[in-house]
């Protein structure tokens, strides 16, 4: 039974990761520091689950994480492009210094593979779309940078060392357990929430920008294929639907699923903002086989469902 170690597996998408893997049968080991994760997010997870409570900018606690540990998925890191701007110092310690203390002490444990959390933000200021691959990053803020950093640092464990890695870029991934209340909250949560509560909900910028937005459970699948892949180590694949919406449009969309009314404002756009966001999701079908299963009209039903429960809930042990 392989063992899994998912940093910041108390997080969003680590969590699903950690839930799919036990479902499949595998032992799952998470690392977390819960400096954004939860708690809840674990619960119930049964017998074949661990858990190690630390920070993966302390060598001594990744060393203990990664030891028997078959495979790697790095999902920890301090999300969000406004949080970078505001602290980058912090950024790059959790996100670079983290991810290389995590590659030198899986290099020295003997783990099979790690499968990093990257971003599609690392395109930055590239304007064609769709996003390939072998175009040349241009990050356009802390947090790009940080994520490009540990593509690289992945790379060159894996020709210097022989460490196996593989980096898959996110495109704004959503789905239940997502935080709306957060500052730094993505914007999916926050208005599938706002709108479920009547709230008056702002818009960065005019709302013309798009992104491939890419429900939760592919890029678990995505995750899981990439970690025993045959002949890809070193590479980085774009994990995505390969379609895009623009912010209005989803702004719509959810308040037609909640069934109500939209109360929208549209304020300045954001620094270290990108335009318009779509991926060439070609080479990870190829090489990963790799396919989405739940497009993001889908998706966007399924996180209004999920709040409609999650309020319910509340109302009921209130």
């Amino acid at each position: 039974m392989a063992l899994y170690l998912i940093t910041g597996g108390a997080g969003f998408i680590g969590s699903h990761l950690a839930e799919e893997l036990l479902r499949r049968g595998a032992r799952v080991r998470v690392l977390d520091n819960f400096s954004t994760g939860k708690r809840e997010n674990l619960a119930g997870l049964g017998p074949h689950f661990e858990l190690i409570e630390g920070d993966i900018r302390s060598y001594h606690t990744v060393q203990q994480a990664v030891r028997e540990v078959d495979y790697v998925l790095h999902q920890g890191a301090l999300p969000s492009v406004p949080r970078s701007i505001n602290d980058p110092i912090t950024t790059n310690e959790v996100n670079v210094g983290g991810t290389l203390n995590l590659l030198d002490a899986a290099r020295d444990a003997g783990v099979k593979r790690v499968v990093y959390a990257s971003s599609s933000s690392v395109y930055g200021a590239n304007n064609q779309v769709p996003k390939r691959e072998d175009m040349t990053p241009q990050p356009i803020s802390p947090y790009a940078v940080s994520k490009l950093t540990g593509e690289h640092y992945c790379q060159v464990f894996s020709r210097t060392y022989g460490l196996e890695t593989v980096s898959l870029r996110y495109f704004n991934v959503f789905g239940p357990r997502q935080d709306p209340q957060s500052a730094y909250s993505a914007f999916i949560p926050k208005f599938a929430a706002g709108i479920l509560r009547h709230q008056e909900l702002t818009i960065d910028g005019d709302g013309t920008q798009s992104r491939d937005f890419t429900y939760v459970r592919n890029v678990v699948e995505a995750n899981l294929l990439a970690a025993t892949a045959p002949g890809v180590s070193g590479e980085i694949f774009n994990i995505a639907c390969g379609a895009r919406l623009s912010v209005n449009e989803v702004a719509t969309h959810l308040a037609q699923l909640c069934g109500t009314q939209a109360r929208l404002v549209h304020g300045p756009s954001r620094a270290g903002d990108v335009p318009h966001s779509l991926a060439d999701i070609s080479r990870a079908k190829k090489c990963l086989n790799y396919e989405p299963q739940v497009g993001a009209r889908e998706g966007l039903a399924q996180v209004v469902a999920w709040f409609q429960n999650k309020f319910a809930v509340e109302g009921r042990s209130s």
